[in-house]
């Protein structure tokens, strides 16, 4: 039976209703910091698995305000402790606590953190590209509805022409989760890891595609019907063919 991609609708079911009320349940008995870990974790390991660090050791970590951003915070974490050269670079920071929490553990292991001075100050980014190999775009998630704003709009189209690889995590930033990039406005990912499972926007999406969050029970993924492939040995990763039929909910 072929893996189905998530409609918008069953990506927020799926992300609200199974993490954070039955995976976070008594029954399931997960925090949002566990969760995090294991997706931030999963990001880092396509990122290494792909771009190995003796060639691409810089990485530019860029992380929006919410939890895609606290993904790729804990991805820069990983990152630096697989001897990668992450640096992180924060448009809008986040104001959780959770996410002051991950970005000061980036800071204690000596990561470099860059926001901009004001939302229209775009130079740490450009000095920031420039030194860098690969991206991290841990930007906006499945609920991202354009247009892009500032200070996201001038944050994109840098990204995009510095001509970097880019590792997106769970959908590339400005793409909608059901219709992809259908207003030209979207990051183009070399690699995509998806978390708990596809969107249906990047089913047509060309580039390397990865899966990651092994935290989703047998249970869950029978309730939902996802038919998520099985990871490989301890991996927290498994690539997805980069064009399969799979079925839409």
């Amino acid at each position: 039976m072929a893996m189905r991609y998530l409609t918008a609708r069953l990506a927020q079911q799926v992300q609200t209703t199974t993490i954070d009320e039955e995976l976070m349940s008594a029954s399931g008995a997960f925090s949002i910091d566990q969760l995090m870990e294991l997706a931030g974790l999963a990001c880092a390991q396509t990122l290494a698995t792909v771009y190995n660090r003796e060639k691409y050791p810089r990485v530019l970590v860029c992380c929006g305000p919410g939890n895609q951003g606290g993904d790729g915070l804990v991805a820069a974490r990983h990152l630096g402790m697989f001897g990668y050269k992450p640096t992180v670079y924060l448009p809008k920071p986040g104001s959780k606590d959770i996410y002051k929490r991950l970005a000061t553990q980036c800071q204690n292991m000596s990561i470099p953190i860059l926001t901009p001075s004001q939302a229209t100050d775009v130079s740490p980014l450009k000095q920031a590209l420039s030194q860098s190999d690969v991206i991290l775009d841990a930007i906006f998630g499945f609920s991202f509805h354009p247009p892009v704003r500032a200070p996201f709009d001038a944050v994109l189209p840098l990204v995009t022409q510095s001509k970097l690889p880019i590792v997106s995590v769970d959908i590339p930033s400005g793409w909608d989760v059901e219709k992809g990039d259908e207003f030209g406005v979207g990051l183009q990912p070399d690699v995509l890891v998806s978390l708990t499972a596809p969107k249906l926007g990047v089913k047509s999406f060309k580039g390397r595609h990865f899966l990651g969050g092994r935290f989703i029970p047998k249970a869950l993924d029978e309730k939902f019907g996802l038919n998520l492939p099985e990871y490989p040995g301890f991996s927290q990763i498994v690539e997805l063919p980069s064009e399969g039929e799979s079925q839409k909910l």
